[in-house]
């Protein structure tokens, strides 16, 4: 370790200067990262970092001197042999390459950088731009890479993970935006520090931003880019590559497509009252670590809240269960339980008695176990997947979800900093669901309570696709099946178009759908009229989705052989897109300097959030100071929790000592407040949606759906419903049963009336 510390002065790698261009929802990436040897013998420097799993890396290039290098796509192993033949025969060379484990690492080796000598080196990459719930556009730099956990008698990641807490980082990094769409930019947000969004034209179409001076290296940096009217479906095409054959994906035009269904409002008001709702949470050791630097609270206490509104949230009549998994896994019911009283205390009891205390990160194991249980009829799986996404084997994971994927639908949450991509984004990929990351400041309970929102409207059945060409042209498909649809989300598909296209062209696609029974259409209209400065952008990223489909075909059991290797590597040379089985190498062969000295291999650190597995990082990890666990318990004393643990099954509440404490009331008071005709437990519903309503709109997104299911209860009362003559809306119930306004508003609040008028 103390050579360790000695080493962090010397590594080679300096500043990574990072320079993002966002136009619409898609986003192009040039990292230039500036080594130099101050060492007094000649170096090879490894780094091991991650990127967006999803990225279509399209770009490598080395600068040394005034020579300039440009990498080519070769099969892997090739370029490995080129790459070792060119250090053998004391040349320069340049390695990148994706981990065999996991599409969100990658290695970038620089070989043979004589003393006193500098490089640099340019990586581009391309990728889409998330839709988050909240509407904005997610982009992720990734800056934190947590070790990912082998599991047990798995073989060695091929891929070496140098770690250091973030303050001891030895490089610096750069990072500016600039951003335009075709709609205006309403503001630009991040966990990290920025400087001023500034403007560049009058009609706020573009906008450029920097990130503050001093990054820590302690978070992701992560862009929030919020467009006015975004849910606009629209299509891009671009032309093909003038020097590409005719008839190849690169030679003929692309269109990308990006649809916003739209669903009936009066479809959409309706929750479901039925479905299977299993609930994977991780207890690995890192799930003990903060949700960030300014709060306390562990990852794992953040899960245990959101499990409670979670469980006060889901219908009477469903099915449900809780697993949790570490090295080893546990499960609360042997099968999923119908959702009653009694099931909902004994979840709760065992979920208050969780901790981070499993161990490593073995996923694998209760995913089987889950999908080898039968479905519920009439009752669709939902599963919902909480980890800090720490696991070495995420192609398996992957290849398990899309295997039951026609059983279930699955929706992931990607906790803290450097939480894998490939793992959260890839199960929800391959599930029909969706996926969110819950990073920086950000509150758990908000995303997922959306989620569950999503997992019970009705589910989209019957997707198809038509395209409406003119006569000689047609398109082919390049992205695969819809499998999933959701309101107010970006469905994105790629299609080659081939034969003739005109000018003044234009085509329409058509997506159809049932939903709870209804058949409905979605359609978008638009010009084949390439765009204009788009590049290769919209090719690369229709040849990245086709390689990942390859791909993963590739890994079934029927699926593996040469020729379809041969395929994946020829559409990854062609377009000079990323595969597995491809990597970019570049060898200087100008130089006729000859490098002296035994070549010294220099691991390039990354930086890390938490405590690690392994046990030589754990004891590095216990010298530096700044990377401190979390206390394991935390006291539970806020109101809006213990409202909310005292919640019935039903939607209910009931009168105690408990709930009048959080009234700020006593029992007494409470009961005498009560209008006479009202029933107690009415009664005491009624006041604990006010309190709700009153004091915690500011976090109306976490209780709203319990809230709504408490109001669902009141309207089902004997005499409610024909007090307030059919109609159902909460407000005018409420209306009917507090005629003694004053009552009401005093018990609640010394602010008389301010309680139910805010209702």
């Amino acid at each position: 370790i103390s050579l360790f510390c000695g080493l962090l002065r010397v590594f080679p790698l300096k500043s990574i200067d990072a320079q993002l261009e966002v136009k619409d929802h898609v986003a192009t990436l040039v990292s230039t990262l500036n080594y130099e040897n101050k060492e007094d013998k000649p170096l090879e420097a490894v780094f091991v970092f991650p990127l967006p799993g999803d990225a279509a890396v399209c770009h490598f290039s080395a600068q040394i001197g005034e020579t300039h290098i440009v990498a080519e796509v070769k099969e892997k192993q090739q370029a490995q042999e080129e790459y070792d033949d060119a250090l053998s025969s004391d040349q320069q060379a340049f390695l990148l390459e994706e981990s065999d484990e996991s599409p969100d690492i990658f290695s970038l080796k620089v070989g043979s950088l004589p003393p006193g000598e500098s490089a640099s080196i340019r990586l581009e990459y391309v990728t889409e731009l998330a839709v988050q719930a909240d509407d904005g556009l997610r982009f992720c730099l990734p800056a934190v890479l947590n070790p990912r956990y082998q599991p047990q008698g798995s073989e060695g990641p091929s891929v070496q993970v140098t770690s250091v807490p973030a303050s001891l980082v030895p490089y610096s990094l750069s990072f500016s935006a600039q951003v335009s769409s075709p709609r205006p930019i309403s503001k630009i947000e991040s966990s990290c520090s920025l400087e001023p969004l500034q403007y560049l034209n009058a009609d706020q179409t573009q906008a450029t931003v920097k990130l503050g001076a001093g990054h820590k290296f302690d978070r992701d940096v992560e862009l929030l880019i919020y467009y006015k009217d975004a849910h606009q479906p629209s299509a891009m095409v671009e032309a093909g590559q003038a020097s590409a054959k005719p008839g190849s994906l690169m030679g003929d035009p692309v269109v990308m497509v990006s649809l916003y269904p739209e669903f009936p409002q009066s479809v959409m008001s309706s929750l479901t009252t039925c479905g299977e709702f299993i609930f994977l949470v991780d207890r690995s050791g890192s799930m003990g670590s903060g949700m960030n630097h300014k709060t306390s609270q562990s990852r794992m206490d953040s899960a245990k809240e959101t499990l409670l509104f979670l469980l006060k949230s889901l219908p009477m009549g469903c099915y449900f269960n809780i697993y949790s998994f570490g090295t080893t896994f546990e499960y609360i019911f042997p099968n999923s339980v119908k959702y009653t009283q009694k099931t909902m205390e004994n979840a709760l009891k065992k979920v208050e008695e969780m901790a981070a205390d499993l161990g490593g990160t073995e996923i694998l194991q209760p995913l089987t176990l889950i999908y080898s249980q039968q479905c519920i009829p009439n009752h669709p799986r939902q599963l919902f997947v909480f980890s800090d996404g720490e696991v070495g084997n995420t192609k398996d994971v992957l290849d398990l979800v899309r295997k039951n994927s026609d059983s279930h639908r699955c929706l992931s949450f990607g906790i803290g900093e450097g939480a894998s991509s490939a793992l959260i984004n890839g199960m929800a990929k391959e599930g029909g669901g969706h996926a969110q990351f819950i990073t920086g400041t950000e509150r758990m309970q908000p995303k997922v309570m959306e989620s569950l929102r999503f997992a019970l409207h009705p589910t989209v059945v019957d997707i198809s696709l038509t395209w409406d060409l003119p006569k000689g042209v047609s398109a082919t498909v390049l992205s695969p099946p819809i499998k999933a649809l959701f309101q107010g989300q970006r469905s994105v598909i790629y299609s080659q178009l081939s034969g003739k296209i005109s000018e003044a062209s234009e085509a329409c696609v058509k997506v159809k759908y049932s939903l709870a029974g209804h058949p409905c259409e979605n359609q978008l209209h638009f010009s084949l009229n390439p765009s204009g400065n788009t590049g290769l952008t919209v090719h690369r990223l229709a040849a990245r989705t086709l390689i990942h489909s390859l791909e993963m075909k590739m890994r079934e059991p029927s699926g593996m052989d040469n020729d379809a290797k041969r395929k994946v590597v020829k559409l990854s040379v062609e377009s000079g897109v990323n595969s597995s089985f491809t990597a970019f190498i570049a060898v200087n062969k100008t130089t006729n300097k000859v490098i002296q000295g035994p070549l010294v291999r220099r691991n390039v650190p990354t930086p890390t959030h938490f405590n690690m597995h392994q046990k030589d990082q754990k004891q590095l990890l216990h010298v530096f100071s700044d990377s401190k666990r979390v206390e394991k318990k935390n006291t539970r004393k806020d109101p809006l929790l213990q409202l909310v643990s005292l919640q019935k099954a039903t939607g209910c509440w009931m009168l105690d000592e408990d709930l009048a404490a959080v009234l700020g009331k006593t029992k007494e008071e409470v009961e005498k407040a009560k209008p006479g005709e009202v029933d107690f437990e009415v009664w005491t519903t009624i006041l604990a949606l006010i309190w709700l309503h009153s004091f915690k709109t500011d976090k109306k997104a976490e209780w709203e759906l319990l809230s709504m299911k408490a109001a669902s209860w009141l309207n089902d009362q004997n005499g409610i419903q024909s007090a307030v003559k059919g109609e159902t809306s909460f407000s005018k119930t409420l209306v009917c049963l507090t005629q003694n306004v004053t009552n009401v508003a005093v018990l609640v609040s010394d602010q008389t009336e301010s309680g139910v008028k805010l209702l």
